[in-house]
Protein backbone atom coordinates (compact mmCIF):
# COMPACT_ATOMS: atom_id res chain seq x y z
CA UNK A 1 0.00 0.00 0.00
CA UNK A 2 0.86 3.77 -0.77
CA UNK A 3 -0.77 6.63 0.52
CA UNK A 4 0.69 10.09 0.26
CA UNK A 5 -1.45 12.23 2.79
CA UNK A 6 -3.42 12.15 5.83
CA UNK A 7 -6.44 11.59 4.05
CA UNK A 8 -5.35 8.40 2.31
CA UNK A 9 -3.78 6.96 5.49
CA UNK A 10 -7.19 7.26 6.96
CA UNK A 11 -8.95 5.20 4.03
CA UNK A 12 -5.79 2.74 4.20
CA UNK A 13 -6.68 2.64 8.11
CA UNK A 14 -9.95 1.75 7.55
CA UNK A 15 -9.05 -1.06 4.81
CA UNK A 16 -6.59 -2.52 6.93
CA UNK A 17 -9.03 -2.98 9.99
CA UNK A 18 -11.50 -5.07 7.68
CA UNK A 19 -8.87 -7.39 5.92
CA UNK A 20 -7.66 -8.18 9.57
CA UNK A 21 -10.65 -9.08 10.29
CA UNK A 22 -11.03 -11.53 6.48
CA UNK A 23 -7.45 -12.81 7.49
CA UNK A 24 -4.93 -14.84 9.96
CA UNK A 25 -1.93 -13.33 9.05
CA UNK A 26 -1.46 -9.91 6.95
CA UNK A 27 1.65 -8.31 6.35
CA UNK A 28 1.84 -4.81 4.66
CA UNK A 29 4.12 -2.69 3.27
CA UNK A 30 4.89 0.74 1.10
CA UNK A 31 4.55 3.64 1.74
CA UNK A 32 2.22 4.20 5.51
CA UNK A 33 0.92 7.01 7.36
CA UNK A 34 1.02 7.07 11.09
CA UNK A 35 -2.44 5.65 11.50
CA UNK A 36 -1.53 2.31 9.13
CA UNK A 37 1.44 2.11 11.32
CA UNK A 38 -0.22 1.71 14.33
CA UNK A 39 -2.00 -1.22 12.66
CA UNK A 40 1.74 -2.94 11.92
CA UNK A 41 2.21 -1.48 8.45
CA UNK A 42 6.13 -1.18 7.39
CA UNK A 43 6.89 2.11 5.89
CA UNK A 44 9.45 1.91 3.56
CA UNK A 45 9.78 6.10 2.99
CA UNK A 46 8.11 8.82 4.75
CA UNK A 47 4.44 9.84 4.09
CA UNK A 48 5.46 13.61 4.24
CA UNK A 49 7.95 13.40 1.33
CA UNK A 50 5.22 12.47 -0.90
CA UNK A 51 2.61 15.69 0.10
CA UNK A 52 2.72 17.92 -2.23
CA UNK A 53 0.09 20.77 -3.74
CA UNK A 54 -0.11 22.30 -7.19
CA UNK A 55 0.58 21.44 -10.68
CA UNK A 56 4.01 23.03 -10.93
CA UNK A 57 5.23 22.91 -7.30
CA UNK A 58 5.69 18.86 -7.73
CA UNK A 59 8.32 19.68 -10.14
CA UNK A 60 10.84 20.90 -7.99
CA UNK A 61 10.46 17.39 -5.88
CA UNK A 62 10.81 15.98 -8.46
CA UNK A 63 13.83 14.11 -8.39
CA UNK A 64 13.23 12.87 -4.97
CA UNK A 65 9.61 11.34 -5.86
CA UNK A 66 11.07 9.60 -8.98
CA UNK A 67 13.77 8.35 -6.96
CA UNK A 68 11.52 7.04 -4.38
CA UNK A 69 9.57 5.18 -6.97
CA UNK A 70 12.46 3.81 -8.83
CA UNK A 71 13.11 2.38 -4.92
CA UNK A 72 9.55 0.98 -4.09
CA UNK A 73 9.38 -0.87 -8.22
CA UNK A 74 12.46 -2.57 -7.61
CA UNK A 75 11.33 -3.51 -3.85
CA UNK A 76 8.41 -4.54 -5.35
CA UNK A 77 9.39 -6.53 -8.56
CA UNK A 78 12.53 -8.02 -6.36
CA UNK A 79 9.64 -9.40 -3.88
CA UNK A 80 6.22 -9.49 -5.77
CA UNK A 81 3.22 -9.41 -3.38
CA UNK A 82 -0.17 -10.57 -3.45
CA UNK A 83 -2.08 -7.09 -4.09
CA UNK A 84 -0.52 -3.45 -4.63
CA UNK A 85 -3.22 -1.00 -3.63
CA UNK A 86 -2.48 3.02 -4.80
CA UNK A 87 -4.41 4.64 -2.17
CA UNK A 88 -5.15 8.50 -3.77
CA UNK A 89 -1.66 10.38 -4.73
CA UNK A 90 -2.63 9.31 -8.44
CA UNK A 91 0.48 11.19 -10.20
CA UNK A 92 2.57 9.08 -8.19
CA UNK A 93 0.98 5.99 -7.90
CA UNK A 94 -0.28 4.99 -11.15
CA UNK A 95 3.09 5.26 -13.05
CA UNK A 96 3.72 2.68 -10.07
CA UNK A 97 1.09 0.55 -10.91
CA UNK A 98 1.74 0.63 -14.40
CA UNK A 99 5.25 -0.88 -13.96
CA UNK A 100 3.98 -3.73 -11.25
CA UNK A 101 1.04 -4.24 -13.94
CA UNK A 102 3.44 -4.91 -16.30
CA UNK A 103 5.50 -7.66 -14.05
CA UNK A 104 1.86 -9.54 -13.44
CA UNK A 105 1.62 -7.98 -9.68
CA UNK A 106 -2.46 -6.90 -9.44
CA UNK A 107 -3.15 -3.67 -8.60
CA UNK A 108 -5.90 -1.76 -7.38
CA UNK A 109 -6.24 1.99 -7.29
CA UNK A 110 -8.44 3.45 -4.23
CA UNK A 111 -10.05 7.01 -4.70
CA UNK A 112 -10.38 7.49 -8.19
CA UNK A 113 -8.40 10.86 -9.66
CA UNK A 114 -10.78 13.75 -11.10
CA UNK A 115 -10.55 12.18 -14.58
CA UNK A 116 -13.99 13.17 -14.63
CA UNK A 117 -13.29 16.47 -14.27
CA UNK A 118 -9.75 17.69 -15.86
CA UNK A 119 -6.81 15.77 -17.63
CA UNK A 120 -9.64 13.11 -19.06
CA UNK A 121 -6.61 11.20 -21.51
CA UNK A 122 -5.48 10.19 -17.83
CA UNK A 123 -8.07 7.22 -18.43
CA UNK A 124 -5.78 5.59 -21.36
CA UNK A 125 -2.61 5.46 -18.49
CA UNK A 126 -5.34 4.49 -15.78
CA UNK A 127 -6.37 1.33 -17.99
CA UNK A 128 -3.07 0.51 -18.19
CA UNK A 129 -2.11 0.87 -14.73
CA UNK A 130 -5.16 -0.65 -12.57
CA UNK A 131 -6.77 -4.49 -12.55
CA UNK A 132 -9.79 -2.69 -10.49
CA UNK A 133 -10.56 0.73 -9.46
CA UNK A 134 -12.66 1.37 -6.09
CA UNK A 135 -14.40 5.10 -6.21
CA UNK A 136 -15.93 6.68 -3.35
CA UNK A 137 -18.45 9.05 -5.60
CA UNK A 138 -21.33 7.30 -7.35
CA UNK A 139 -20.80 9.48 -10.49
CA UNK A 140 -16.82 7.96 -10.57
CA UNK A 141 -18.07 4.80 -10.96
CA UNK A 142 -20.25 5.28 -13.89
CA UNK A 143 -17.60 7.20 -15.70
CA UNK A 144 -15.52 3.99 -15.44
CA UNK A 145 -18.07 1.91 -16.25
CA UNK A 146 -18.41 3.42 -19.58
CA UNK A 147 -14.84 3.07 -19.99
CA UNK A 148 -14.53 -0.65 -19.49
CA UNK A 149 -12.73 -0.44 -16.08
CA UNK A 150 -13.02 -2.72 -13.43
CA UNK A 151 -14.90 -0.35 -10.99
CA UNK A 152 -16.56 -0.42 -7.70
CA UNK A 153 -18.24 2.12 -5.93
CA UNK A 154 -18.06 1.57 -2.16
CA UNK A 155 -18.85 4.57 -1.10
CA UNK A 156 -16.89 7.40 1.82
CA UNK A 157 -15.61 6.28 5.06
CA UNK A 158 -16.20 9.04 6.67
CA UNK A 159 -20.24 9.09 5.65
CA UNK A 160 -19.93 5.80 7.87
CA UNK A 161 -18.10 7.54 10.60
CA UNK A 162 -19.92 10.62 10.95
CA UNK A 163 -23.45 10.00 12.48
CA UNK A 164 -26.22 11.65 10.52
CA UNK A 165 -27.45 14.03 13.22
CA UNK A 166 -24.57 15.76 15.17
CA UNK A 167 -24.88 16.94 18.66
CA UNK A 168 -23.56 20.48 17.78
CA UNK A 169 -24.63 21.99 21.30
CA UNK A 170 -22.21 19.66 22.98
CA UNK A 171 -19.64 20.35 20.86
CA UNK A 172 -19.79 23.91 21.32
CA UNK A 173 -19.92 23.45 24.98
CA UNK A 174 -16.69 21.58 24.79
CA UNK A 175 -14.52 24.14 22.85
CA UNK A 176 -15.68 26.49 25.55
CA UNK A 177 -18.20 28.36 23.31
CA UNK A 178 -22.22 28.72 24.77
CA UNK A 179 -25.00 28.05 22.82
CA UNK A 180 -25.85 31.55 22.01
CA UNK A 181 -22.34 32.05 20.34
CA UNK A 182 -22.37 32.41 16.36
CA UNK A 183 -18.77 30.04 15.66
CA UNK A 184 -17.40 30.10 12.22
CA UNK A 185 -14.85 27.43 11.58
CA UNK A 186 -12.37 28.78 9.14
CA UNK A 187 -10.23 25.57 7.88
CA UNK A 188 -7.55 26.98 5.26
CA UNK A 189 -6.62 23.30 4.65
CA UNK A 190 -3.93 20.83 5.59
CA UNK A 191 -0.92 21.14 3.64
CA UNK A 192 1.77 23.60 4.30
CA UNK A 193 1.46 25.54 1.02
CA UNK A 194 -2.45 26.08 1.68
CA UNK A 195 -1.86 27.38 4.88
CA UNK A 196 0.43 30.08 3.37
CA UNK A 197 -2.00 31.23 0.74
CA UNK A 198 -5.05 30.76 2.63
CA UNK A 199 -4.58 31.35 6.20
CA UNK A 200 -3.80 34.80 6.19
CA UNK A 201 -7.02 35.48 3.20
CA UNK A 202 -9.25 33.70 5.42
CA UNK A 203 -7.90 35.61 9.14
CA UNK A 204 -9.03 39.05 6.72
CA UNK A 205 -11.69 37.86 5.72
CA UNK A 206 -13.02 36.43 9.46
CA UNK A 207 -11.71 40.00 10.19
CA UNK A 208 -13.98 41.55 7.79
CA UNK A 209 -16.99 39.75 9.31
CA UNK A 210 -15.99 40.95 12.76
CA UNK A 211 -15.79 44.36 11.99
CA UNK A 212 -19.59 43.71 10.69
CA UNK A 213 -21.18 41.70 13.31
CA UNK A 214 -19.19 41.41 16.68
CA UNK A 215 -20.78 38.77 18.27
CA UNK A 216 -19.02 35.94 15.71
CA UNK A 217 -16.51 33.81 17.43
CA UNK A 218 -14.14 32.10 14.97
CA UNK A 219 -12.33 28.69 15.49
CA UNK A 220 -9.33 27.08 13.31
CA UNK A 221 -8.29 22.85 13.78
CA UNK A 222 -5.03 22.91 12.73
CA UNK A 223 -3.97 19.97 10.86
CA UNK A 224 -0.66 18.40 13.25
CA UNK A 225 1.73 21.01 15.55
CA UNK A 226 3.45 22.52 12.48
CA UNK A 227 0.67 23.92 11.08
CA UNK A 228 -0.75 25.16 14.49
CA UNK A 229 2.96 26.71 14.99
CA UNK A 230 2.35 28.58 11.32
CA UNK A 231 -0.96 29.64 11.64
CA UNK A 232 0.04 30.87 15.35
CA UNK A 233 2.51 33.52 13.68
CA UNK A 234 0.06 34.42 11.83
CA UNK A 235 -2.68 35.11 14.05
CA UNK A 236 -0.37 37.92 15.57
CA UNK A 237 -1.25 40.11 13.18
CA UNK A 238 -4.98 39.63 14.54
CA UNK A 239 -4.47 40.43 17.98
CA UNK A 240 -8.57 41.96 18.51
CA UNK A 241 -9.84 38.74 16.59
CA UNK A 242 -11.66 36.33 18.80
CA UNK A 243 -9.93 32.74 17.34
CA UNK A 244 -9.40 29.65 19.20
CA UNK A 245 -6.51 27.59 17.78
CA UNK A 246 -6.71 24.76 18.41
CA UNK A 247 -4.31 21.01 17.45
CA UNK A 248 -6.40 18.62 15.64
CA UNK A 249 -10.06 18.40 16.55
CA UNK A 250 -11.29 19.06 13.30
CA UNK A 251 -14.21 17.10 13.42
CA UNK A 252 -15.54 18.61 16.87
CA UNK A 253 -15.00 21.90 15.40
CA UNK A 254 -17.42 21.45 12.37
CA UNK A 255 -19.98 19.97 14.63
CA UNK A 256 -19.38 22.81 17.16
CA UNK A 257 -19.79 25.56 14.11
CA UNK A 258 -22.43 27.30 12.68
CA UNK A 259 -20.93 28.63 9.35
CA UNK A 260 -17.64 27.34 7.97
CA UNK A 261 -14.90 29.17 5.82
CA UNK A 262 -13.33 26.38 3.93
CA UNK A 263 -10.01 25.21 1.37
CA UNK A 264 -11.62 23.00 -1.19
CA UNK A 265 -10.54 19.20 -0.86
CA UNK A 266 -11.50 16.81 1.11
CA UNK A 267 -12.38 18.60 4.31
CA UNK A 268 -15.78 20.01 2.05
CA UNK A 269 -16.84 16.85 2.19
CA UNK A 270 -16.69 16.41 5.99
CA UNK A 271 -18.21 19.86 6.56
CA UNK A 272 -20.95 18.20 4.07
CA UNK A 273 -21.19 15.58 5.91
CA UNK A 274 -21.50 17.77 9.30
CA UNK A 275 -24.55 19.55 7.31
CA UNK A 276 -23.39 22.67 7.85
CA UNK A 277 -23.29 26.02 5.31
CA UNK A 278 -19.84 26.90 3.93
CA UNK A 279 -18.05 29.21 1.93
CA UNK A 280 -15.11 27.21 -0.48
CA UNK A 281 -12.19 28.98 -1.46
CA UNK A 282 -8.82 28.30 -3.08
CA UNK A 283 -5.75 29.90 -4.35
CA UNK A 284 -2.49 28.20 -6.06
CA UNK A 285 -0.04 29.12 -7.68
CA UNK A 286 -0.72 31.53 -10.51
CA UNK A 287 0.93 29.02 -13.31
CA UNK A 288 -0.82 26.11 -11.79
CA UNK A 289 -4.07 27.77 -11.76
CA UNK A 290 -3.57 28.99 -15.54
CA UNK A 291 -2.88 25.59 -16.43
CA UNK A 292 -5.51 23.95 -14.29
CA UNK A 293 -8.36 25.88 -15.31
CA UNK A 294 -8.11 25.30 -18.62
CA UNK A 295 -8.03 21.79 -18.03
CA UNK A 296 -10.86 21.69 -16.15
CA UNK A 297 -14.44 20.19 -17.82
CA UNK A 298 -16.87 20.83 -14.80
CA UNK A 299 -18.20 24.08 -13.74
CA UNK A 300 -17.54 23.15 -10.15
CA UNK A 301 -14.57 22.38 -7.39
CA UNK A 302 -16.12 21.13 -4.30
CA UNK A 303 -17.64 17.89 -3.59
CA UNK A 304 -21.10 19.28 -2.35
CA UNK A 305 -21.24 20.68 -5.64
CA UNK A 306 -20.22 17.69 -7.90
CA UNK A 307 -22.40 15.25 -5.81
CA UNK A 308 -25.26 17.72 -6.07
CA UNK A 309 -24.26 18.78 -9.70
CA UNK A 310 -25.72 21.99 -8.91
CA UNK A 311 -24.15 25.07 -7.12
CA UNK A 312 -25.96 24.44 -3.59
CA UNK A 313 -22.37 26.31 -1.96
CA UNK A 314 -20.30 29.56 -2.71
CA UNK A 315 -17.10 28.64 -4.48
CA UNK A 316 -14.59 31.65 -4.57
CA UNK A 317 -11.04 30.94 -5.96
CA UNK A 318 -8.28 32.43 -7.11
CA UNK A 319 -8.17 36.17 -7.80
CA UNK A 320 -11.77 36.51 -6.84
CA UNK A 321 -10.93 35.34 -3.49
CA UNK A 322 -10.74 38.31 -1.37
CA UNK A 323 -11.96 38.97 2.11
CA UNK A 324 -15.09 41.04 1.28
CA UNK A 325 -16.13 38.33 -1.13
CA UNK A 326 -15.55 35.72 1.39
CA UNK A 327 -17.34 37.50 4.34
CA UNK A 328 -19.77 38.55 2.48
CA UNK A 329 -20.36 35.23 1.07
CA UNK A 330 -19.89 34.22 4.83
CA UNK A 331 -22.49 36.61 6.44
CA UNK A 332 -25.64 35.87 3.85
CA UNK A 333 -25.94 32.71 5.69
CA UNK A 334 -26.60 34.24 9.10
CA UNK A 335 -29.12 36.37 6.97
CA UNK A 336 -30.66 33.54 5.46
CA UNK A 337 -32.21 30.73 7.47
CA UNK A 338 -34.17 29.35 4.55
CA UNK A 339 -31.26 28.94 3.17
CA UNK A 340 -29.59 27.07 5.70
CA UNK A 341 -32.06 24.57 6.04
CA UNK A 342 -32.45 23.94 2.25
CA UNK A 343 -28.62 23.43 2.37
CA UNK A 344 -28.86 21.03 5.41
CA UNK A 345 -31.74 18.64 3.86
CA UNK A 346 -29.57 18.66 0.69
CA UNK A 347 -26.67 17.24 2.57
CA UNK A 348 -28.82 14.79 4.56
CA UNK A 349 -30.06 13.47 1.50
CA UNK A 350 -26.17 13.04 0.25
CA UNK A 351 -24.84 11.81 3.69
CA UNK A 352 -27.37 8.87 3.15
CA UNK A 353 -25.97 8.25 -0.31
CA UNK A 354 -22.60 7.56 0.46
CA UNK A 355 -23.35 6.03 3.67
CA UNK A 356 -22.03 2.23 2.41
CA UNK A 357 -19.74 0.87 4.80
CA UNK A 358 -17.53 1.58 2.71
CA UNK A 359 -14.05 -0.28 3.84
CA UNK A 360 -15.94 -3.55 4.16
CA UNK A 361 -16.94 -2.88 0.68
CA UNK A 362 -13.29 -2.06 -0.11
CA UNK A 363 -11.91 -5.26 1.69
CA UNK A 364 -14.44 -7.42 -0.02
CA UNK A 365 -13.25 -5.71 -3.42
CA UNK A 366 -10.01 -6.59 -2.39
CA UNK A 367 -10.55 -10.37 -1.78
CA UNK A 368 -12.68 -10.59 -5.07
CA UNK A 369 -9.67 -9.09 -7.10
CA UNK A 370 -7.09 -11.79 -4.95
CA UNK A 371 -9.03 -14.84 -5.51
CA UNK A 372 -9.47 -14.11 -9.25
CA UNK A 373 -5.76 -13.50 -9.78
CA UNK A 374 -5.16 -17.26 -8.11
CA UNK A 375 -7.92 -18.67 -10.22
CA UNK A 376 -5.93 -17.45 -13.01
Amino acid sequence: MVVGEASGDILAEGLIKALQNRFDHLEIEGIAGPRMQALGAKSLFPMEQLAVMGLVEPLKRLPQLLKIRRGLRRYFIQDPPDLFVGIDSPDFNLGLEIALKAKGIPTLHYVSPSVWAWRQGRIKKIARAVDHMLTLLPFEASFYAEHQIPVTFVGHPLADQIPLQVDGAAAKKALGFSLEDQVVALLPGSRGGEVRLLGPLFLQAAKWCFQRRRTLKFVIPAAGALRERELQTQLEEFADLPVTLINGNAHQVLAAADIVLIASGTATLEAMLFKKPMVVAYKMAGLSYAIFSRMLHTPWVSLPNLLAQQELVPEILQDAATPEALGGALLQYFDDSLMQDHLVRQFFEAHQRLRRNASERAADAVCALLQAKKVE
